[in-house]
């Protein structure tokens, strides 16, 4: 029998008799508890004396520790360095299931029970479990998704009540999403900077407490109901969601805390034990791998303890189906700061059965020494592939510009291995849902900014235009901002079509971020943080988005669905069949086998790309994806294919808005005119049974091979991390 952990059940668990409390503080000399009257938060009804065991753990107990009490910390311990104690600090407990703010700025916890003890009731609401490789990820903040929809009642607008109203569930379901991720949820407050600025933290990444709900994302009624009431509201929302069976993701912030730099505000871990919470150097000054002032010391057991118990309580406790992690090679991070994929939290993650069971997404960088991680993550980590973003948004706008300029792109081969699935990123055995593509995200320009600016617009941001990326490989077309010539915004829908087709008919997982379906802008800002308005919340008003982009964005995300050949969960292998992979044949406008001059060539800008599905658990289908990236139109030979007797066309990026029909089936050796800059996709008809090709006759399996012919070579200013 193996012996109890030492830091099993940190925080507040209750009883008959009361409640019993446990803290971790390696150098603490003493931990007091504190119980606060409900009328007056710095008025201690009660106070414990902690007793510390062998292993840093403080526990002791009290009668008044009952649901809906405010509790706080008296922590004192030695000076130094490294050390922040002031037993005049009351600190909130990092394990609080519930937050409450006292007047002075400082911050009590608030005992909560079960959600079941407190009659919440889930009525039958399951995960969806939706398969991998059926995800699509649709990035939202839980305010600005809904804040403006005037279909949901005003009290209900910008709150987790208004994710979960039926308009608000109308709108995902139509629109083909399967996956809500979450921008942070987890309670947080404003960095002091933004606050003497007069500024707000739209996005929540200063996290203060990481077990409970923000409360402002409540309705007021159930802000005025307390914690319970917040949570109940967050817990109804994840209810509603999975019975529309949607997922629920939660962007997560586990890699520092909102007490910032040295001179930063103290609430808890800085004064609880700063020597063993955060990393520091040999002259006890704070290493910083996040950019944000602090860093959560993963080499420590306690940090690790801290991120597993949250985890397991939003995914076991709240239903969360999954984490996006924020910054994750910080969390990969040991005592010396090197990061490893078997690092002992990483690995906890996956070795525990509810946080293993869920989708776990890893932004995989941060801004320290060997920050930039991408492909280096376990089995059972999708990752966010800023190669895939970086080099999509390059191949359609970057080469444009280029073209337009007299200059030769970067040829057809590095776009294919994205488009086949990264398999030059990512391992053989972790396969193409390894990857998490996307095009935008929250940080950066807008799908329909990319195509609008050259260079970022921030100045409402109050740093002077100095905050954000300069490096956003995107193109306005030859005019910065809006415009009315129309053969520009022409070709500014053209390449939102390509940028939108390419990501919903990539293989891997991909991820659309709310508002880019319909063209929203941030007019130039490619780093609103700081704006909780109308440039950031999701516009409703008809007249303010883009109808027929909305339209093809629920066109290609049905597409996707009722293929999968688009949607392949492992890599191919020449020669073989593996099951539940895609059989990749890759031809040039001539309807010619791809050559390895035709990949490396940058004058190539046409390719067309067959491939198959090898059936698993769904029917054979097999599609021929043409894409073509010049402004010099084609005309294209349709392959002649073992098997293949006809193409039904299904998409043209060319067209504004898809049809009703697909339009007359061509048969093999057609020859096709391509609009310039454009896509086009079809299903391919005929045999229903593979032929699997050899080398020789040039089948790609799942990109595997593309990577080989094509690499994937990366300029010093492809990446920048994300927020």
């Amino acid at each position: 029998m193996s012996p109890p952990d030492p830091l099993r059940d940190l925080g507040v668990r209750t009883g008959p008799g009361g409640g019993t409390i446990r803290v971790w503080s390696e150098h603490a000399t003493s931990v007091d508890l504190e119980v606060f009257g409900a009328e007056d938060l710095n008025w201690a009804i009660e106070r414990v004396a902690l007793e510390r065991d062998a292993h840093g753990v403080w526990e002791g107990s009290s009668a008044a520790l009952v649901p809906g009490a405010r509790y706080g910390l008296r922590v004192d311990g030695p000076a130094g360095l490294e050390h922040a104690f002031n037993p005049a600090h009351t600190l909130l407990d990092p394990w609080a299931r519930g937050l409450h703010a006292a007047a002075d700025g400082s911050w009590r916890g608030v005992v909560l029970d079960s959600l079941g003890s407190e009659g919440f009731d889930w009525g039958g609401a399951r995960k969806p479990r939706v398969p991998l490789d059926h995800t699509v990820v649709y990035e939202a903040h839980a305010k600005g998704f809904s804040r403006l929809n005037e279909r949901i009642p005003e009290a209900l607008r910008g709150t987790y009540a208004g994710l979960a109203h039926d308009a608000s569930l109308e709108y995902l379901t139509g629109l083909g999403i399967t996956t809500v991720e979450l921008l942070p949820v987890q309670a947080f407050v404003p960095e002091e900077r933004l606050v003497r600025q007069g500024q707000v933290n739209y996005w929540g990444y200063n996290t203060l407490g990481f077990f409970a709900p923000h409360a402002p994302y409540a309705s007021s009624t159930a802000q005025a109901g307390g914690p319970a009431a917040v949570r109940r509201e967050f817990a109804g929302m994840v209810k509603r969601l999975h019975e529309a069976g949607l997922e629920v993701v939660l962007d997560v912030v586990y890699n520092h805390t909102a007490e910032e730099g040295r001179q930063g505000p103290t609430y808890a871990f800085r004064g609880i034990d700063n020597a063993s919470y955060y990393r520091h150097d040999a002259h006890g000054r704070y290493v910083d791998t996040t950019g944000c002032g602090n860093t959560l010391d993963f080499g420590q057991d306690a940090p690790v303890r801290l991120v597993l118990d949250s985890m397991r309580y939003w995914a076991e406790e709240l239903q969360v189906d999954g984490f996006r992690l924020d910054l994750a090679a910080t969390l990969g991070r040991d005592a010396l700061g090197a990061y490893s994929p078997e690092h002992p939290l990483l690995q906890g993650m996956l070795a525990d059965p509810v946080i293993g069971a869920s989708k776990l997404i890893a932004e995989p960088w941060d801004v320290g020494p060997f920050g930039w991680q991408t492909g280096n993550f376990a089995p059972g980590f999708s990752e966010w592939n800023d190669r895939y973003r970086d080099r999509m948004r390059d191949f359609w706008l970057g080469d444009l510009r280029r073209e337009r300029r007299g200059e030769h792109g970067s040829g057809i081969g590095r776009f294919a291995t994205r488009l086949a699935g990264s398999s030059n990123t990512f391992a053989a055995e972790r396969g193409p849902l390894a990857s998490l593509n996307f095009i935008t995200a929250h940080d950066g320009f807008t799908l329909a900014d990319l195509t609008a600016y050259d260079v970022k617009h921030n100045l409402g941001n109050g740093e002077h235009n100095r905050d954000g990326s300069d490096h956003n490989n995107s193109y306005n077309h030859g005019v910065e901002g809006p415009t009315d010539d129309a053969d520009v915004v022409a070709a500014r829908g053209r390449s939102i079509r390509n940028l939108l087709g390419t990501l919903l008919l990539s293989a891997g997982v991909p991820m659309l971020t709310a508002g880019d379906e319909y063209g929203r802008s941030q007019r130039g800002n490619n780093n609103a943080y700081c704006h909780d308005s109308e440039l950031t919340w999701l516009a409703w008003d008809g007249a303010a988005r883009d109808a027929a982009l909305e339209a093809t964005t629920r066109h290609l995300l049905r597409l996707r669905r009722e293929h999968p050949a688009l949607r392949p969960v492992r890599y191919g292998r020449f020669g073989e069949r593996v099951p539940s992979a895609s059989q990749m044949d890759w031809y040039n406008a001539a309807g010619e086998t791809m050559t390895i001059e035709h990949w490396n060539d940058p004058s190539q800008r046409t390719l067309q790309f067959l491939a198959a599905s090898t059936p698993e658990f769904e029917e054979h289908n097999r599609i021929l994806l043409v894409v073509h990236a010049s402004e010099v139109g084609v005309e294209v030979l349709l392959p002649e294919h073992p098997g293949v007797d006809g193409y039904e066309p299904l998409w043209d990026s060319a067209v504004d808005e898809p049809g009703d029909e697909p339009g007359a089936v061509h048969e093999p050796g057609t020859r096709l005119a391509m609009t310039p800059q454009s896509m086009r996709l079809f299903r391919a008809s005929g045999d229903p049974a593979p032929v699997l090709v050899d080398a020789a006759a040039g089948s790609l399996g799942a990109g595997a091979d593309v990577a080989d012919v094509a690499g994937d070579g990366r300029r010093a200013d492809d990446s920048e991390p994300s927020r």
